[in-house]
């Protein structure tokens, strides 16, 4: 066939790949002499999309007019590959594979091979690319410093190593601090800064344990070096945790420097240290804050956060905050401001399954991070911990729940036992079943709590299941006599549909403090997630764990929020002028909504479609934000009038900003701050009150001569959007042009105290940005 030595590899798969019956067609990566492009081509790009529609037969010869080539669909080819590598990628039949590795300019034709997973799967699953788009648009981060607020770093993993980092910024001004167990030395060119603020957390009694905690910068819990390395780790190969996700883990900026700031301690974080702490990395020179801490909601000049994060953003600094994890009711959504961008928490493509194999032969699935000795086949006795209890007067609710010495030992022995997910924690309810002499357990998601599963590094053979698939257990049990299971870890699984999938336990809304300003903003990989991981505790964080490993895997709204600072430190490093606005803007107006099926994301907790108020703009999608087009960029300024739009007191707005502000004398409604979403209001008692207009004002980031068409997608029955003008166009870069949306809904039949939402989109697009917002609409029957 004429094929040449580095084309090896091609003969022997292709061979393999036709005795396996997959020989009609394959993806193949095509390596070429990049100098050898023909003077007729005005790109690379278009040389490949010629040589690829030649061996199709869509055009009749490689050496064509580019105008041969406008028939030829843009997705001849899935990569284009231009710095490590020259060449593309494409899925071609093998004869068609061998009559273009015979062309000119082409070095090899390999076929495409399935491998291992790599990283904590979230940059692969985000879109984040080595050889083209944001990570190298923004050098991975390497100019920007990330400021984490958070429980501390241990500085010794090889996530936070230096190796190959250029000088530390100039802008930076932080510094090191020495104490007891952390020195200096520890920090590099990649850990730029350690601080640690205990003094809030003293002060309000919460006496330091040295035994299990560090007064210094180090991690004891380890959830503040798992939200670093998430945001900014380095490439480190083979990492897994205990065998699960077995790969090379990175975070979103690999190359961004990284500060810490530890803020919270065993008993809490207390506002105190995290205002110091913003004072202090705002100082420092941090570019982003990351602030994966949260609860409550309060008047906005009473939020230490809010606060804080407002001088921030004024000085330039972009802060995350997680959404929380209340979820899934409603009105459970907070770190609210609207100068912060509120991150929930969505599934990856990826799974720990744990079957339990129940003696009727019926098999459930469950999920489980347990890796130590398993049950085998033989099945053993099962049994629900609610039947049971010790004979201390405990209740069987206690039981139910695993608590603490609330099982009785003669009952549980040698048995798998069947615990509810409750308060305390999942990994502890296995430590009871343990010490009652249980070989395995059963964690069960209550009604509640829906099917949303997270997977734990349990301290037995253990498997979380849904709540129907415990109500199915419960009545096995219940109703055979000798009811007997054994539960089997599948491992790690790839390519799991569908994905993302917006996590039971992601905080939702309406916002609760101001319900014209949508939160959460948007969604990110928040379940399972692996990154660093502190040398004080196991991986189930339990004090009696004595396994220790480089990395964990957990899940939260706090896994969620450091996806979203790093990618914003590219965004910033892409685009050095865009204010904090801009970039949250860029990341919402570009997030997606639907799933890898292609259908509506997914509520995990019941199965339904979800809506803006469970995912806000959608899931992140950092190559798109890179160029989203158009921005809604917002100011101090603009801040301060949505802040009198609350009819705050002038006082109470100083506690935010610092400066005294005149209120205008007629108030702009919170609504019309220029946000990237919408927001209807309407009080049912005021029937004449049924409409509502919104002034938003779009900057072009784009294409300076570009033309915006406006498409709405209707919230639904008895609701109309209009929009004016229907058409922007724009000369210049940086062009500001304005429009207003107005919303119109009919009256409808509530219940006092109940409420009717529903959910739009209105997008502007060039015919190559998509320029997405989601609009929600409310129509309410308030208590009097």
């Amino acid at each position: 066939m004429g094929f040449r030595r580095d084309s090896i590899i091609f003969v022997g798969v292709f061979v393999l790949l036709w005795g396996l019956g997959l020989g009609k067609s394959w993806t193949y990566i095509v390596r070429v002499e990049g100098d050898s492009k023909p003077s007729v081509f005005t790109s690379h790009e278009n040389w490949y999309k010629a040589k690829v529609a030649t061996v199709k037969g869509l055009i009749s010869s490689e050496i064509e007019s580019e105008k041969s080539l406008a028939a030829v669909q843009d997705d001849i080819l899935i990569h284009v590959y231009k710095t490590v590598f020259h060449g593309f990628s494409a899925k071609l039949t093998k004869e068609q594979a061998e009559e273009l590795d015979k062309s000119h300019g082409i070095l090899a034709v390999i076929p495409d091979k399935a491998r291992q997973i790599h990283t904590t799967r979230s940059p692969q699953f985000l879109g984040l690319k080595p050889s083209a788009g944001l990570w190298p648009e923004s050098d991975y981060g390497s100019d920007l410093v990330v400021g984490v607020l958070d429980t501390g770093i241990w500085p010794e993993r090889k996530s936070f190593s230096d190796h190959g980092l250029g000088p530390i910024p100039k802008h930076w001004k932080g510094e090191c601090e020495e104490a007891p167990g952390f020195s200096k030395s520890l920090c590099n060119r990649k850990l730029v800064g350690a601080r640690f603020f205990p003094k809030g957390y003293e002060a309000m009694g919460g006496g330091m344990n040295t035994t299990v905690e560090f007064k210094s910068p180090r991690d004891s819990d380890g959830h503040g070096s798992h939200t670093a390395s998430t945001a900014t780790g380095r490439y480190v190969y083979k990492a897994n945790m205990l065998g699960y996700a077995n790969g090379i883990a990175k975070g979103m900026a690999p190359k961004a420097r990284l500060a810490t700031y530890k803020v919270c301690w065993m008993s809490g974080c207390y506002d105190s240290d995290i205002l110091s702490a913003f004072d202090t990395a705002v100082e420092d020179g941090v570019d982003v804050i990351s602030l994966s801490v949260g609860g409550g909601v309060v008047p906005y000049y009473l939020d230490s956060i809010a606060m804080g994060a407002f001088g921030a953003m004024e000085r330039g600094v972009f802060v995350s905050t997680s959404a929380g994890n209340e979820g899934p009711g409603e009105l459970s959504v907070t770190n609210l401001s609207p100068w912060v961008t509120t991150v929930g928490a969505g599934t990856l493509d990826r799974d720990f399954p744990a079957d339990i194999i129940l003696g009727n032969g019926k098999i459930v699935r469950g999920v489980s991070l347990y890796s130590g000795k398993a049950l085998g086949s033989d099945l053993v006795p099962l049994i629900y911990a609610g039947d049971i209890s010790v004979g201390n007067g405990r209740d069987s609710y206690s039981s139910s729940l695993c608590m603490e010495r609330s099982l009785d030992p003669k009952m549980v022995k040698g048995k798998i036992v069947m615990c509810d997910r409750g308060s305390n924690p999942r990994v502890a309810k296995g430590a009871e079943v343990r010490r009652a002499g249980g070989v395995g357990m059963i964690l069960a998601n209550s009604e509640s709590d829906g099917e949303g599963l997270v997977a734990d590094a349990h301290v037995l053979p253990a498997s979380a299941v849904g709540a129907k698939e415990a109500e199915l257990i419960r009545k096995y049990i219940a109703t055979t006599k000798r009811p007997a299971g054994t539960i089997k870890c599948l491992g790690t699984v790839l390519g799991i549909q569908p994905a993302p999938v917006v996590a039971s336990f992601s905080a939702r809304g309406p916002n609760p403090e101001t319900p014209e300003i949508l939160k959460p903003d948007v969604i990110a990989p928040g379940v399972n997630i692996l990154a660093g991981w502190t040398g004080a505790v196991g991986p189930s964080g339990l004090e009696s764990d004595r396994r220790r490993t480089q990395f964990n895997i957990i899940s939260g709204t706090s896994m969620a929020c450091p996806h979203v600072s790093g990618v914003a430190a590219l965004l910033k490093g892409a685009h050095p002028g865009w204010s904090p606005a801009a970039v949250r803007s860029a990341l919402m107006t570009t997030a997606y909504t639907q799933d890898n099926r292609r259908h509506r994301m997914i509520d995990e907790a019941t199965g339904n479609a979800s809506t803006p108020f469970d995912f806000g703009a959608g899931h992140v999608h950092p190559e798109r934000a890179m160029d989203p087009g158009l921005v809604y960029d917002l100011g101090v300024k603009e801040y301060v009038n949505f802040l009198c739009s609350l009819n705050y007191s002038t006082k109470a707005i100083q506690v935010i900003t610092r400066k005294p502000v005149h209120c205008p004398v007629k108030r702009e409604r919170p609504g019309n701050l220029n946000y990237p979403s919408f927001s209807a209001i309407f009080d049912l008692t005021q029937p004449k009150k049924l409409s509502t207009v919104f002034f938003r004002t779009v900057t072009n980031v784009g294409t300076p001569l570009s033309t915006y068409r406006v498409n709405v997608i209707p919230p639904g029955r008895g609701v109309t959007i209009t929009v004016k003008p229907k058409k922007l166009s724009f000369t210049k870069a940086n062009q500001k042009l304005s429009y207003t949306v107005t919303v119109t809904t009919k009256h409808v039949n509530l219940l006092p105290g109940n409420s009717d939402n529903r959910f739009g989109f209105l997008s502007w697009t060039d015919g190559k940005h998509v320029v997405q917002s989601p609009i929600a609409v409310t129509r309410q029957m308030p208590y009097y």
